[in-house]
């Protein structure tokens, strides 16, 4: 038996003014099978978030140059 999909979780490459983004919800909404389109307004947390994966990649990466040399 296989797993049935209820939704999914877009991410977007950069926060979109509410403005700007507009046409990225209507052709989401335009896919078939899609009953709804709601964006997630962005806030602090999801800042401190990126901004920890950011720092942990870059630590990350130093320590691979520094262990290569």
């Amino acid at each position: 038996m296989t797993d049935r999909h209820a939704g999914y979780l877009v991410v977007l490459a950069e926060d979109l003014r509410d403005d700007d983004a507009e046409e990225i919800l209507t052709a989401l909404r335009m896919v078939r099978g899609v009953q709804s389109v709601a964006p997630v307004v962005a806030n602090i947390d999801q800042r401190i978030a990126q901004s920890r994966a950011d720092t942990a990649w870059r630590e990350r990466i130093y320590t691979m140059l520094e262990k290569s040399r």
